[in-house]
């Protein structure tokens, strides 16, 4: 008897002492939790932003916010827009769908009128249970497939980018077309419209610390798409004498009779500056710079917001440049071709757990981030997108990705590859350039007898592409 009794007292003691604590409990259970519940995405926009940041390699540029984030994050040096035009370029990347001639032609171009049947990247979000918020410009137009991919009403501060200050009193005002394509008024940033985007996008995150909600954040910001309006002090980060100014102004050799650039400066009041002129370069690149500035200083203000509440250890991040831009070079001002400093994009993507603090030469393009951040946060893909994701390369940023990427704009195709840039204009003109060669694209080598199985190679790829794009009905 004595023996049975001290049998069941050990089994007891055994269970006792095997049985987890109530905290470990709870601590483990706190742990899963954590682990199934859905990542958050915060995607920002940024207008005319083209890869000249000290991330980039510009040191002349005061980025300290992204450059910061960049380090936290994974640069992607090779990223490409599908359309060298700001609305063609959000509906193509938002739809996950190529352009095509006929479709996301220019900065009107809406995805509910081009692709009515398409899901949205918020869209799909939202249907898998997020909260999809879009703050300032993420679409061209705020209206834009408003109720199938928003959780509430697109949110933009009045006057857009039409915001400007009565340099008498300083006064805001709303304008109703185009003015002076520059303003440096002596005021702090409460008055500019990425200012309020950024403090819109702050008090929604906080909401959402509140609530627990799983969100899809949107935050578009203006600059630095002229004209260029940004406060003093942000002028004041760059001495203009010492402004290096574009040693290419002149049109590439050989270039096509429909090669042209962006006519959209052209719209503005060059106050006493004429076009051409030294002066002019050097006053439209001050602008651009202390634009970026400007609107690094709203990011950086986001990005803190982030983590104080605690919500970036959960969150994937993707920081995203609508299109290039060309500050002067061969004489252009702006987007609106197939070169390749209008097509080349800045993408900084943070991903908890994955890549940070380094770069990638991996060839990707904007249709790619659509079905990355679906598989990232476990979202079903509609079957017709046309990118592909990337999450492979934020585990191994060495490996390689695409061959090529593909761009379109009116009148001409585009293939980029690791080393060349290629365009077929709807004339039958080319355009063929070596980027390890020539990387500033200053001749155009298509006619040239050594090049002909690269051309051959380049519209292999170009009718696969076009092929592809032209597969959605």
């Amino acid at each position: 008897m004595n023996k049975f009794l001290i049998c069941i007292g050990s089994a007891i003691l055994l269970l006792v002492a095997c049985k987890p604590k109530e905290n470990a409990v709870v601590t483990q259970k706190q742990s899963q939790n954590q682990d199934q519940k859905p990542k958050n995405v915060l995607f920002i926009a940024i207008d005319d932003l083209r890869p000249e940041l000290g991330c980039y390699g510009a040191p002349q540029i005061k980025s300290p916010n992204i450059d910061q984030f960049a380090k936290e994050a994974l640069v992607f040096n090779r990223a490409y827009c599908n359309v060298p035009v700001c609305g063609a370029s959000r509906a193509s990347l938002l739809t996950g769908i190529l352009p095509t001639k006929t479709r996301f032609i220019d900065y009107k171009a809406k995805a509910q009128e081009d692709v009515p049947n398409a899901k949205t990247l918020p869209g799909v979000f939202k249907e898998a249970g997020y909260t999809c918020i879009s703050n300032g410009k993420i679409f061209h137009y705020n209206k834009d497939v408003q109720e199938a991919s928003w959780s509430r009403n697109p949110w933009m501060p009045p006057g857009g980018h039409r915001v400007a200050y009565d340099p008498t009193t300083n006064d805001v005002l709303m304008k109703s077309g185009n003015g002076r394509i520059y303003e440096a008024p002596d005021v702090d940033e409460t008055g500019y419209p990425d200012y309020k985007i950024a403090q819109k996008t702050i008090s929604d995150l906080r909401r959402f610390k509140a609530s627990g909600e799983s969100f899809f954040m949107a935050c578009g910001f203006f600059r630095p798409h002229m004209p260029f309006y940004a406060p003093k002090k942000y002028w004041d980060l760059y001495d203009r004498a010492t402004i290096e100014i574009a040693d290419n102004r002149e049109l590439p050799e050989n270039a096509p009779s429909l090669l042209r650039g962006s006519g959209e400066f052209k719209s503005y009041s060059f106050g006493d500056y004429k076009p051409k002129t030294e002066a002019f370069h050097k006053m439209m690149r001050h602008g651009y710079y202390a634009c970026v500035s400007y609107v690094d200083q709203m990011v950086g203000e986001v990005l803190r917001e982030l983590e104080v509440l605690g919500l970036a250890e959960n969150t994937i991040v993707v920081l995203w440049g609508d299109h290039g831009w060309h500050l002067g070079e061969h004489e252009f001002w702006g987007k609106h071709n197939t070169l390749h400093k209008a097509l080349q994009v800045p993408l900084i993507v943070k991903v908890p757990g994955k890549a940070k603090g380094t770069e990638t030469k991996a060839l990707v393009e904007s249709v790619d981030i659509y079905p990355t951040l679906c598989e990232l946060a476990n979202v079903k893909v509609p079957d017709y997108v046309m990118g592909k994701s990337f999450t492979s390369v934020l585990d191994n940023p060495k490996q390689a990705f695409r061959t090529n990427a593909y761009a379109r704009f009116k009148k001409a195709d585009a293939i980029v590859t690791e080393e060349f840039t290629y365009s077929l204009f709807e004339n039958g003109e080319e355009m063929l350039y070596n980027l390890k060669k020539d990387p500033k694209e200053n001749k155009n080598i298509a006619a040239d007898d050594s090049n002909t199985s690269v051309l051959e190679t380049m519209r292999a790829a170009l009718k696969a592409k076009k092929e592809l794009a032209s597969s959605y009905k």
